[in-house]
């Protein structure tokens, strides 16, 4: 079996396609331009190949025949592109983010300065809770951590179809030094099926609660993009939202070519909350909270 562009292929169908493949000497050719490292058929295949995978990277230089005129496109390329673009498509290089991504700076820039790692829980320090609140879409959970003009993301929780009181039980068993449980503006409103908000909800269940001030989606990106100077982000307990960082990005209608509105989809809830935690960023200390209560720590 041979894939080509395999770089699109999700998790998921390899999980299907991959046992599927039982015959004695059969094998899967996979070739790809890769475009982010976190993408999973980069991951299994070129940083964790299997013990009997064979990997080639080739390149224009490996081309015997590689004629002038594509070599002037290349320096030309070379001169005039973004080396971030040029590196991956003339170098097979993954790239800090998708093509339009409203973070790829910000996210190149944490790479390089070293910032995306493997920062611990400080327990003297309260861990403040971000929500972007879901049901049918993701519910996004971000735990962050202030230090003088740090902010540490510590944790990120995606999950979908689970109820607050499950959230609720989900993070007091981490027992960690709480502080306040923020909630974006839509948090305040009632549920017309039960009457009560978010807010009272998680209030009733011990948390000393914060909402986000509503603002617009511009207002929050540009908050965001600040916000990422003072950013350490632990690499393997914020793995998807990393992800989302480097997905979350704008329309851009074909017929204009001119940046649009953010896009909905699969990646914006973990940016969304992201914005949530840079405008509330200013309002996280390490005092003068109130204590966590565990008396209804139920699912």
């Amino acid at each position: 079996m041979w894939i080509e562009e395999a770089q699109a292929v999700s998790k998921r169908s390899w999980d299907i396609l991959i046992p599927t493949i039982r015959k004695a000497g059969s094998r899967i050719t996979v070739t790809l331009n890769p475009e982010l490292d976190t993408d999973e058929t980069y991951v299994r295949f070129i940083e964790n190949p299997p013990p009997d995978s064979v990997v080639v990277k080739i390149n224009y230089a490996d081309n015997p025949w590689f004629p002038e005129v594509l070599e002037a496109e290349r320096l030309h390329a070379l001169a005039t592109m973004p080396r971030v673009d040029y590196d991956n498509i003339w170098e097979g290089l993954c790239k800090p983010a998708v093509t339009g991504a409203i973070y790829a700076d910000e996210i190149a820039k944490a790479q390089e300065e070293g910032r995306i790692g493997l920062f611990p829980y400080d327990p003297a320090l309260k861990v403040h809770v971000i929500f972007d609140l879901g049901w049918n879409d993701k519910m996004a959970i971000g735990l962050c951590q202030r230090h003088i003009s740090s902010l540490r993301l510590i944790e990120y929780i995606e999950v979908d179809h689970k109820t607050l009181d499950w959230c609720s039980a989900e993070l007091k068993q981490k027992n960690l030094n709480w502080g306040r449980l923020w909630l974006p503006h839509d948090g305040a409103h009632g549920d017309y099926k039960t009457g009560k908000s978010a807010e009272q909800i998680m209030r009733e269940l011990g948390w000393d609660v914060g909402i986000v001030p509503i603002q617009p989606v511009e207002t929050g990106i540009k908050a965001a993009r600040m916000a990422f100077g003072q950013l350490y982000i632990n690499k393997t307990k914020c793995e998807r939202l990393i992800q989302c960082l480097k997905r979350y990005k704008r329309d851009v209608p074909v017929s204009t070519g001119e940046p649009g509105a953010p896009v909905h989809d699969e990646w914006s809830h973990g940016a969304d909350m992201f914005r949530y935690m840079a405008s509330t960023a200013p309002k996280m200390v390490n005092e003068d909270m109130r204590p966590i209560s565990y008396h209804r720590l139920t699912r």
